[in-house]
């Protein structure tokens, strides 16, 4: 009787080791906080670990490691700095679509909002060109980028500018410009 008693215990104890273990595994696999599910998931993960200041998530998302390529790392450090310079509380996305397609890459548009120190929504919208590597999507660097892809986007992006999205995105950046005059150079003064 004892025994059984002594291995029910010793199953049991094993359970919550394994359970802990699992907890611990799936864990740290969500803690990257980059999706590589889709296009538009990197990106997302993309404009988070920005407003977050996460060097290492950015990496990840362009597929980067410590030895990244000296113009991509020198673009990272610098939004880095500009999300800072807006002093944001939090990064708010808005929406989050694809632009185009084609075998090499997928275009994707981003709006999302800057939350300020006063709780006033700084306006942006960005692109970004993403491509699928062993089953996960992956920001393209500028040196993966061809001439001939940038011709397309400029395309996309001109037909993008005619969409309600885009259109209501400049209502909101003029309207947070008029409530706040010089705010640009504000910026560009924290960046020199």
């Amino acid at each position: 009787m004892k025994t059984v008693i002594q291995y029910k215990r010793f199953i049991m104890i094993g359970l919550g080791v394994l359970f802990v273990l699992l907890l611990i595994i799936f864990g740290m696999k969500s803690c990257s906080g980059v999706s590589h599910k889709s296009p538009e998931g990197v990106v997302k993960s993309l404009i988070k670990a920005y407003g977050n200041g996460k060097e290492n998530r950015v990496r990840d998302c362009y597929g980067a490691g410590k030895d990244t390529e000296q113009a991509l790392q020198q673009e990272i450090e610098a939004t880095i700095q500009y999300f800072k310079a807006h002093n944001t509380k939090k990064t708010e996305i808005v929406e989050c679509d694809i632009l185009s397609q084609s075998e090499k890459y997928t275009y994707v548009y981003i709006n999302y909002q800057l939350v300020l120190e006063n709780d006033q929504a700084y306006p942006c919208i960005s692109t970004y060109m993403t491509s699928k590597k062993d089953g996960k999507y992956y920001i393209l660097p500028p040196s993966q980028i061809t001439d001939e892809m940038r011709k397309q986007a400029a395309a996309d992006y001109a037909k993008f500018m005619t969409t309600n999205t885009y259109k209501s995105y400049v209502k909101e950046y003029e309207t947070f410009i008029k409530k706040n005059p010089g705010y640009e150079d504000k910026i560009a003064g924290k960046l020199s």
